[in-house]
């Protein structure tokens, strides 16, 4: 039985249909194959951001706090109350982090019963992976704000003057080179300054 030449496809048309599946089998097979290593790689990433890499909070520890500089005098005749105090505060900063943590001008300040009485700048600084940086700073009384307290002469009377210190540092770690995470540390100290003996008598740190 004869076949009919107008049914006949070329040699060459049949190689080109077949070339051509083939190139699209082979770019849908590239295509998947690069949407599956974005999707690992991003998978792998967010792996790694929630683990190894993810951001936590640095921990302020303050090691001691001293009595620098203490004088306090009263008259009776007039009533009048002189005081200058200094503290010594040291403090460590540790990085918890796998990656470096840059921290912001920050400050140390201390109270008298909710008063701000005194402060100090702690410059910006950089924290390595797992670092640890040590700060020595002097808080000085503002004596004038702290005489404005009507609470104060009973407390001097008393011979003890309580107070707290307060440190606030924040800053951020860049996580895999992609994103920035700000991160926060905070540190109180309550101490009751005892005149008499010019040490601190009761001192407890969060």
């Amino acid at each position: 039985m004869d076949i009919d030449k107008k049914d006949e496809l070329p040699l060459t048309t049949i190689v080109a249909d077949v070339n051509q599946h083939r190139r699209r089998k082979r770019r849908r097979w590239i295509c998947l194959s690069v949407i599956a290593v974005i999707l690992a790689v991003a998978l792998i990433i967010l792996i790694l951001a929630l683990t190894v890499f993810k951001a936590k909070k640095p921990i302020t520890t303050v090691n001691s706090v001293a009595i620098k500089d203490l004088h306090a005098s009263f008259n009776l005749l007039p009533p009048r109350v002189s005081l200058n105090v200094s503290l010594d505060l040291d403090i460590t900063i540790k990085n918890p982090n796998k990656v470096r943590v840059k921290f912001r001008n920050s400050s140390a300040v201390l109270f008298y019963k909710d008063q701000v009485i005194g402060d100090v700048p702690i410059p910006s600084r950089e924290i390595g992976s797992d670092g640890t940086k040590q700060l020595n700073l002097t808080l000085t009384v503002f004596a004038d704000r702290l005489l404005t307290n009507s609470d104060v002469y009973a407390d001097l009377i008393r011979g003890n003057l309580p107070v707290s210190t307060y440190t606030r540092i924040s800053g951020k770690a860049r996580i895999l080179n992609l994103f920035n995470v700000r991160i926060v540390s905070v540190s109180s100290c309550d101490l009751d300054i005892s005149i008499s003996s010019r040490r601190i008598s009761n001192q407890s740190c969060h």
